[in-house]
Order: C-alpha cells, then sequence, then structure tokens
C-alpha cells in the first residue's frame, strides 16, 4: 500500500540556507520529532550525506532505515530499501527561488507500507510528517539563519 504527502510552503531564505539545514544530518533529530537518531554512514566528495542511518518513531511505531541520499543545486531526493515497516520509500525536496531571498519548499513522500494500516492513523501520521517536513525545518531554517 502506497502512502503519497505533499506539501509546499514559501520560505523566507535562499535554497542555499536550506539546503545546508537539510545536510546537517547529525542535528536533524534536534528539530525533527519523528528522528529519534540519525548518522552520517559515508559522504559525497563535497561533504554531503550520501548514505544515513536512521531511527524514526511516529505514533508508536518505531523503524531503522538507511536512507541513499542525492543532491542538487535546488533539491535534494532520498530512498530507503525495505525496513520491517516498509517495503521502500521515496522523499524529496524541490526548491524555487522566488525573488529576494524567497524560496518556494515542495516536500514530496511516497512510503510503500509492507502492512495495511488503519486510514485514520495514516491521516494522522501524515499530517505529522508533513508538520515536520516543512514547517519544523522553516524554524530550523530561520534559527540556522539568525546563527550566522
Amino acid at each position: 500500500m502506497a502512502v503519497r504527502a505533499s506539501k509546499e510552503a514559501v520560505f523566507d531564505a535562499p535554497p542555499e540556507a536550506i539546503l545546508d539545514v537539510l545536510a546537517d544530518i547529525d542535528h536533524v533529530p534536534s528539530w525533527s520529532a519523528v528522528h529519534k537518531s540519525a548518522e552520517v554512514l559515508d559522504r559525497y566528495p563535497d561533504g554531503k550525506p550520501h548514505h544515513v542511518k536512521a531511527t524514526l518513531k511516529i505514533m508508536g511505531i518505531t523503524d531503522k532505515e538507511v536512507l541513499e541520499y542525492h543532491w542538487g543545486d535546488r533539491w535534494m531526493v532520498w530512498d530507503a530499501a525495505e525496513t520491517f515497516q516498509q517495503r521502500g520509500q521515496h522523499g524529496e525536496y524541490n526548491l524555487t527561488p522566488e525573488g529576494d531571498n524567497k524560496t518556494r519548499v515542495r516536500f514530496d513522500l511516497i512510503i510503500d507500507l509492507a502492512a495495511p494500516i488503519p486510514e485514520f492513523i495514516v491521516k494522522r501520521a501524515k499530517k505529522i510528517v508533513l508538520n515536520v517536513a516543512v514547517e519544523s525545518l522553516r524554524k530550523r531554517v530561520m534559527s540556522h539563519m539568525r546563527a550566522r
């Protein structure tokens, strides 16, 4: 059963600042309520994460996954292989500059669940994930920019 979710928002930040926060895997658990841990296993020559081991917990369900990241100037995607809870996962952020120092952020996620889950639980989980992926990211980006 594939579950799809997406959300868009405009951030008061350039794409580079958003990608910097997304690439800072070690700090993801500090701003993402669904990440219990995240560890970079290896990196690309430019220093960006390539493979990441993560433990996620949402609505009492815990899953451990290894994510493979790919990076562009205005995007980031990841894929995860089969885990106990899912047959696969694909996530992506696409960033579109909008005027001075603003960026439209689009987040898309597809998860192929390993077993059926009641629709009301799927809806609640999607809401939590989308909030973390966009609103919690926005707060972290703003905090990161103020600290620079």
